[in-house]
């Protein structure tokens, strides 16, 4: 497996399928609330912008530091020149960002179950079954479980079996979504008209019943547009099986291009073929978008298209959520257990214990204790999706200054640390912005100091390095 290396397509789908998944979908319905389609138009290309700096940074690093390859958490480590610090460091960053993956394939799994009830209507049958203290069990919910179970140890067998194979399975699915997306900006253009934008830009009022200009629409819409690129950093933690570091690059930033047309492209479409008071309360745009096309039809083609792109957001996360302890085992920062691989080369105990955490939370699906502690682990993982993007920054930051590779590597250091800077700056609002309230903040900060905790315990079973 480790001589079959990964290409620039398949790492690109692995990008653009990590990236657009569930939340595309009602996306649009969620701009119309916050901006006009200027305001959106502006909050797209100011994410998108943000972005490529951050996309840069890690492209950059995968060619300076190759050595480093398998993801965020070795720049972290690099930042320090005390060993001690650097792998207390790298540990906690892949503690936290491997806990907020075991919440994103739960999301992900039911999510695929949910829109699965499009053509398995019995999934919903709120028959109770049988009751166990306070709570009843439904047979629609216990269907779910079962299947929400299947979706996820299938998922293991593929990765299990072949992590190639799931790297082609992944291409088409990511092909087959990226094709149906072209699919419906085509059918959208059938029904837009300019005049359901009621203007390019106006006024829209906010939540508290104030309005909102231009400059306060592109901020709240660019609150729910930073989210749409989570997973960028997809190529980069599966460096390490990449045929060429240039490649993790390439991948990287064609990813977000191709993610950011999707979402830009879509949004204005939508915004244009629906009147904005039928957008703002729609639960399902893009089935109200073919319904004046095709009429009820359209449920069932954006039910296939939203089941090919969870199916591949599934098991591009899932793939990714046990490449990260895998590789930072090989590297000295995890426990060995995690490094060991099977015969065909996949990571077979770290696939194992991230599906076995992952298989606890689908009980949230029947169990309201668990779905609780699910809420709750959902608001505490959200600071892991961000700190490794700044920290990312900062170590590109620091080789710049310090002006490490650039005897080795030619390139202008004053462009590269202009790219750091705007990442760090850009990586900073997103936090501040993406854990706006304390609570969020405090239990991101607590998910990584019980990291810090677990460490002296952990550190003993790491390989000596």
């Amino acid at each position: 497996m480790q001589n079959n290396k990964w290409g620039f397509w398949l790492l690109t789908a692995i990008v653009v399928g990590n990236m657009v998944g569930s939340g595309v979908f009602m996306l649009p319905s969620t701009l119309a609330n916050t901006a006009s389609p200027l305001g959106a138009l502006y909050a797209w290309l100011v994410t998108g912008f943000g972005v490529l700096m951050i996309a840069l940074v890690f492209g950059q690093l995968s060619i300076r530091r190759p050595d480093l390859a398998g993801g965020p958490q070795n720049y972290a480590r690099a930042i320090f020149s005390d060993p001690k610090k650097g792998k207390l460091a790298s540990f906690t960053m892949v503690w936290g960002y491997w806990v907020a993956n075991w919440i994103s394939n739960v999301a992900v799994v039911t999510s695929l179950a949910g829109y699965i009830t499009t053509f398995i209507p019995i999934l919903t049958d709120k028959r109770v079954l049988f009751e166990t203290g306070d709570m009843e069990i439904q047979l629609g919910q216990l269907l779910t479980f079962l299947l929400c179970t299947i979706l996820l140890w299938g998922t293991h067998i593929i990765l299990v079996t072949s992590f190639n194979a799931a790297g082609k399975i992944n291409f088409l699915t990511t092909f087959a979504k990226v094709a149906g997306f072209a699919l419906f900006i085509i059918a959208g253009l059938f029904v837009f008209q300019t005049e359901n934008f009621n203007g390019f830009y106006y006024p829209v009022e906010g939540e508290s019943g104030t309005v909102l200009g231009l400059g306060a629409q592109v901020h709240n819409a660019a609150i729910s547009t930073l989210w749409a690129f989570v997973g960028i950093e997809s190529a980069v933690i599966l460096s390490g099986r990449a045929s060429s570091q240039r490649d993790v690059k390439r991948a990287t930033v064609t990813g977000l291009i191709i993610a950011l047309c999707i979402y830009l492209i879509i949004t204005l479409i939508t915004m244009g073929a629906l009147p904005v008071e039928v957008l703002r309360a729609s639960d399902k745009p893009f089935v109200d978008v073919l319904a004046v096309l095709i009429g009820s039809l359209g449920g069932v083609i954006m039910g296939i298209l939203a089941i090919m792109c969870l199916a591949g957001s599934m098991l591009g996360w899932i793939l990714l959520s046990s490449e990260l302890p895998y590789q930072s085992a090989k590297a000295g920062d995890f426990p060995t257990f995690f490094a060991k691989v099977n015969r065909k080369g996949s990571p077979a105990n770290s696939l194992l214990i991230t599906n076995l955490m992952s298989q606890i939370f689908i009980f949230s699906t029947i169990s309201g204790t668990i779905s609780q502690a699910f809420d709750f682990l959902t608001t505490s993982a959200t600071l892991a999706y961000l700190i490794p993007y700044l920290v990312s920054a900062i170590y590109f930051l620091k080789i710049v200054f310090k002006g490490e590779t650039y005897s080795e590597l030619e390139g202008s250091r004053i462009k590269d640390g202009a790219i750091a800077l705007l990442a760090i700056v850009y990586s900073l609002w997103v936090i501040a912005t993406g854990t706006a309230d304390m609570i969020t903040f405090g239990l991101g900060v607590g998910l990584f100091l019980a990291g810090v905790i677990i460490y002296p315990f952990a550190v003993k079973k790491f390989a000596a390095k």
